[in-house]
């Protein structure tokens, strides 16, 4: 999708995966290797002259190297800290940005004292990776602790307060070389077995002072970081109040709507940040509500013919909880939106009652 957004503004593209059968191998020159293979990385970067990412599950020793010898984006620092969620709660604490009460947790004894300090229920998690809710364990007795542990044991882990949210927010920022930043609504965001479902844009829980707190948390992590390019925020709504859940530095699926609910899409700014070119506005279309479309092709003509209905398809063979594309729907109306939800609601089925509007 960045790809798809930078073409049309004369970019050239290169990508790197270890995947040989990545989807983007179908649409740019492909170099599949291993992160670690130095001399594939040089490679790469022969006639390069930014990088960028798209997933931070990346080693930072890659990124590190890549850096060392181009300009990259987002910069080392935000990938180094989204990668180690004590780092990113305690950076969250030095900006005064709230969040669930946290900490590491390096022994079976750790864990009952952060609980008797905390109160049930937990959630512990490693601190690295656990990507759609994998690596987390929610602790709602004390007779499961033990086997809690013997869970994710192994790895560095962090416990945090469980949050009895209202609603799921998150914010996208973007910020360029020279501080310039501009921001996307707050949006409002259902998941179900960790996984994101829905994103409403803009969140119709956000009030004013909800919505300009969002984008204040935003910006602080902007500004602390020198950040260039998107940055999401996810965020916790509970009663009038914001809990900063985690930042991923990087275009986010919750702001895929942008591509035809904004004047200009996550994926385009993103670039132009990166590239010190005019960020774009992030005026609205409408209203946009983005479905993934995860485990299982729906039928694209039946897809096609809803009203205000876009589909994206990403090239990937259906497997079970597998992102495979999203759908978003975009009105002018909330009469017309929510007529044009139920049915794609009703043709996403198949994925077994997943987008149910919980």
């Amino acid at each position: 999708m960045l790809a798809l957004a930078g073409y049309q503004l004369g970019i050239e593209f290169r990508f790197f995966d270890p995947n040989s059968g990545a989807p983007v191998g179908q649409i740019g020159e492909l170099v599949a290797e291993d992160y670690s293979n130095h001399r594939a990385l040089t490679r790469f970067l022969d006639g390069v002259d930014v990088v960028t990412y798209e997933f931070e599950s990346i080693p930072l020793s890659t990124v590190q190297f890549v850096a060392e010898r181009v300009k990259v984006f987002p910069p080392v620092k935000a990938l180094e800290t989204a990668q180690d969620r004590l780092l990113e709660k305690r950076l969250f604490e030095t900006l005064d940005i709230p969040a669930p009460p946290f900490a590491p947790v390096d022994s079976l004894r750790d864990l009952e004292a952060a609980i008797s300090r905390i109160g049930l229920p937990v959630v512990l998690k490693t601190r690295r990776m656990g990507y759609d809710g994998k690596g987390q364990v929610v602790i709602r007795e004390s007779s499961s602790i033990d086997a809690a542990w013997k869970q994710l044991a192994g790895t560095p882990l962090l416990v945090e307060k469980y949050v009895s949210f209202q609603h799921e927010l998150s914010v996208i920022g973007v910020r360029d070389v020279r501080g310039r930043e501009v921001f996307y609504p707050p949006v409002e965001n259902v998941h179900r077995d960790g996984i994101l479902r829905k994103s409403t844009a803009p969140a119709p829980s956000a009030t004013p002072d909800i919505s300009a707190c969002a984008i204040d948390y935003c910006r602080r992590l902007m500004d602390r970081l020198d950040y260039v390019g998107v940055l999401a925020l996810e965020l916790f709504s509970m009663d009038g109040a914001l809990l900063a859940n985690e930042m991923a530095p990087r275009v986010h699926n919750s702001g895929h709507w942008t591509i035809e609910g904004a004047e200009t899409s996550q994926f385009e700014n993103h670039l132009r940040a990166v590239l010190s070119l005019p960020l774009g506005a992030t005026t609205l279309r409408g209203s946009s509500v983005m479905l993934n479309i995860i485990g299982h092709i729906p039928p694209v003509g039946a897809v096609l013919a809803v009203d205000g209905a876009h589909l994206h398809l990403y090239g990937k063979a259906p497997t079970e909880k597998r992102k495979v594309g999203h759908v978003t729907m975009v009105a002018e109306s909330p009469e017309a939106l929510d007529r044009g939800i139920q049915q794609l609601l009703r043709l996403l089925a198949g994925e077994r009652g997943a987008h149910d509007q919980e």
